[in-house]
């Protein structure tokens, strides 16, 4: 079968290796057919990817065909098709005892901190496998950038007619979009007007501002004509950027809630006493729980989640190591993109 390694930050290997004999108890041996690109894998690509070590087989956003099945396993049957929950999580630990597998202390992301699936066959744990047969391979790879964004709005506990402010329109940003704007009122921010165009066009978001560079005086006197004086009482950064994560308080009503969706490797400095005198509510959004993927399988089933605009770019496996360099530069116009295998 086709392999492609990330040797280090750079630098792909494309080789062939043996096909899993069998699949394991507890496991399934699947075909992989498309493999969605995220921030994590251009981090990883790039050398800034938190909790990553080199080498490493990519791919986390997976469609997958079951071909074979572990002994005494009957949920499932071979020819699924399936999208993969990512987050192998240790079931044992304070938080996958509470029902928090997706922030499991002992967390194993495929992809990640153990071998993906850029390459034809691997094993999964069936407990991670979520049947799709209804979509098509592009939309089941795009179920868990969707419920990222689910998960990241639940845990902002949203009230009905909120202001909510979500800066960063990349995939995770958009996916933000895609359910918070069911619940309040949603503005987006970036500083990339393509992506702030795509947000009117794509997803009907009428309010949207382009940040700049130097004074915020401008985007704060906008924040407030569109939120009455208020200000957002939900802040959402899905940017993965230190200086924005830092800067998103500002943004924040008093006595709101700000949420962390992004994740970047280093430290976020917030203001003691504008975080003080709000009283705010900070919260960090992390993967997402196995009733997400359900939820978001069945959305795109009823067409109540759109996913034709999300692909952007293509590539095949062997072609994909070229690729990537173009896809990490900002001026590509990459939303998503997608490996065909």
């Amino acid at each position: 079968m086709n392999v492609l390694t990330l040797k280090t930050p750079g630098t792909f290997e494309f080789s062939q290796a043996a096909v899993p004999a069998a699949a394991e108890p507890g496991t399934a041996l699947v075909r992989v057919h498309r493999v969605g690109i995220c921030g994590t894998d251009l981090h990883a690509f790039g050398g800034t990817q938190p909790y990553f070590t080199y080498p490493r087989i990519l791919g986390h956003e997976l469609a997958v065909e079951i071909v074979a099945l572990g002994p005494g396993e009957t949920s499932l049957k071979v020819g699924d098709k399936c999208s993969v929950e990512p987050y192998v999580n240790c079931t044992t630990c304070i938080a996958c005892r509470r029902g928090k597998p997706n922030c499991c202390a002992n967390m194993q992301v495929i992809g990640v901190h153990r071998d993906g699936g850029m390459r034809d066959f691997f094993c999964v744990p069936t407990r991670k496998l979520h049947p799709a047969n209804a979509l098509t391979h592009d939309q089941i790879a795009l179920v868990e950038t969707l419920a990222i964004g689910a998960h990241a709005v639940a845990r902002a506990a949203i009230d009905q007619g909120e202001n909510i402010l979500v800066i960063g329109a990349g995939p995770i940003g958009l996916s933000v979009l895609q359910f918070a704007r069911t619940i309040g009122r949603v503005i987006a921010m970036d500083i990339n007007p393509t992506r702030l165009a795509y947000c009117r066009e794509k997803l009907a978001i009428t309010e949207t501002l382009q940040l700049t560079t130097g004074d915020n005086a401008p985007i704060l006197d906008q924040l407030k004509s569109l939120t009455n004086n208020d200000m957002p009482t939900v802040v959402m950064d899905a940017t993965g950027n230190l200086a924005s994560m830092s800067r998103a308080l500002q943004f924040l009503a008093h006595g709101g809630r700000l949420v962390y969706v992004g994740l970047r490797q280093g430290d976020v400095v917030l203001n003691d006493p504008e975080f003080h005198r709000r009283e705010t509510t900070l919260l960090g959004s992390r993967n997402a729980l196995p009733e997400d993927f359900t939820r978001i399988i069945r959305a795109i089933e009823n067409r109540q989640i759109d996913t034709g605009p999300w692909i952007t770019h293509r590539a095949k496996l062997q072609d994909a190591a070229s690729a990537f360099p173009t896809w990490a530069a900002p001026e590509s116009g990459v939303l998503k993109a997608m490996i065909d295998l």
